[in-house]
């Protein structure tokens, strides 16, 4: 059976079929053939317990947040200021890509409209300054990656949901591999263009007054994280309602710089009801699914699989590693943190793996899918931000951060604390 689902899932998303639609469809397979049960008559049921949960109402306030930053204007003017203190470093513009990417990171929570914010923003800079289009495109889709790892973010909210584990802890978890990743992006990003200038075009210098005078474009964005993310530590608010006060204060911030208008607000809207709708229609399929497959014994026997092959530990966490590299060439990354939680990180926790520090290895494996063909959402948004070139450029721009990516897994693997050490502690 196990195969057979598999195979399955492959084929019906080989067909274009929607996500969701998909996982509703594997669960009616799966009740139809495998279950001795009408698994069906706990459809309604098992609908509306997925869906019913303060918690999963941040994920519209978070959304919407990421909207009015985009529409309100605000993406450019934090872009523009991290341009004029990054632009001395080898690659100049491509470090205030990621640079952008990571302070949106830290209040969008979504790695799809990070990435395609800064590329809005950003692309057509690129080819009037003579970068590369590999690397300058390759490193807006990863470091809109971050997106899912650095606090808030909505994927650890789904996974802490699905795992019943403390979303405040997995935030903070999150926080120092999402910031060492971001660091080492430009570490990686200064090397290649030392190596090859011809990567890092046209050099450019500002002089310290323009740079200081441009902090205050940054100062939104940091009251912004500090009201989401320090409401949340100091007691005063939820994450749910952290994302609402953020969406206050965005509204404000919008309204000071002249971004606020009716049809900035119709489409921010849209977008959230659009995007939110995608979200929940996984969410509510993969808790279907995942319902189907524990009434079928499919999570006992990938269980019996994994304790069958006689490994330690290690080597069972080095399959489930290898599995979700694998997976994520063809999974969407929310398709499979929600279809792979409940068989996954029961057998993990049952093998003595912190479940917040799992949550983290997990987020950087799923942030490898953004980026790797043939389903890396990222690849898709910043192609389309292109509006020309090869697709190609794109994937061969995101090798050197997927070699990143594997490195931090490597690293959260031997140094647990790195993940750990904040939740300990505060």
């Amino acid at each position: 059976m196990i195969w057979s689902v598999a195979f399955s899932l492959l084929g019906l998303l080989s067909l274009s079929i929607p996500v969701g639609i998909v996982l509703f469809l594997l669960g009616f397979g799966i009740d139809q053939f495998y279950s001795p049960f009408p698994l069906m008559r706990g459809l309604g049921q098992v609908v509306w317990s997925a869906s019913n949960s303060s918690t999963l109402i941040a994920i519209p306030f978070f959304v919407l947040l990421g909207e009015i930053l985009v529409r309100g204007g605000i993406a450019e003017r934090t872009y523009a200021s991290l341009d004029k203190w990054f632009s001395w470093l080898p690659g100049g513009l491509i470090h205030a890509n990621i640079g952008t990417a990571t302070m949106f990171s830290a209040t969008s929570g979504s790695s799809v409209a990070t990435a395609a914010t800064v590329a809005t923003v950003a692309m057509p800079q690129a080819e009037k300054l003579g970068y590369d289009p590999k690397l300058f495109s390759g490193a807006i889709a990863a470091g809109g990656t971050l997106g899912i790892l650095i606090p808030p973010s909505i994927n650890l909210i789904v996974y802490g949901f699905l795992t019943e584990t403390s979303i405040p802890r997995l935030f903070l978890a999150g926080l120092i591999p999402g910031l060492l990743m971001a660091l080492v992006f430009m570490l990686v990003t200064a090397v290649l263009c030392t190596l090859r200038p011809s990567l890092g075009g046209v050099s450019r210098s500002f002089s310290w007054g323009e740079r200081f005078a441009s902090l205050i474009q940054l100062l939104p964005i940091m009251l912004l994280f500090v009201a989401v993310i320090g409401s949340i530590y100091a007691g005063w608010a939820t994450p749910t309602e952290s994302a609402a006060v953020g969406v206050a204060i965005a509204l404000v911030i919008a309204a000071a710089n002249r971004g606020v208008s009716l049809e900035m607000m119709r489409d921010s809207l849209l977008g959230t009801v659009r995007i939110t709708a995608m979200i929940m229609l996984v969410i509510t399929g993969a808790y279907f699914l995942n319902f189907t497959l524990a009434s079928a014994g499919l999570g006992r026997d990938l269980q019996d699989l994994l304790t069958g092959l006689n490994l330690s530990p290690f080597g069972t966490l080095l399959v489930v590693i290898g599995l979700y590299i694998v997976l994520g060439f063809f999974i969407e990354t929310l398709s499979l943190m929600v279809a792979t939680i409940p068989i996954v990180v029961p057998i993990m926790a049952g093998l003595g793996f912190d479940k917040v520090w799992f949550g983290i290895l997990m987020i950087v494996l799923v942030e490898m899918a953004l980026i790797t063909p043939p389903v890396g959402l990222n690849l898709y948004v910043v192609q389309g931000a292109r509006k020309s070139g090869k697709f190609s450029d794109v994937m061969l721009g995101t090798i050197p951060f997927v070699a990143v990516m594997l490195a931090m897994v490597a690293m959260l693997v031997l140094v647990p604390e790195l993940a750990l050490y904040l939740p300990d502690h505060f």
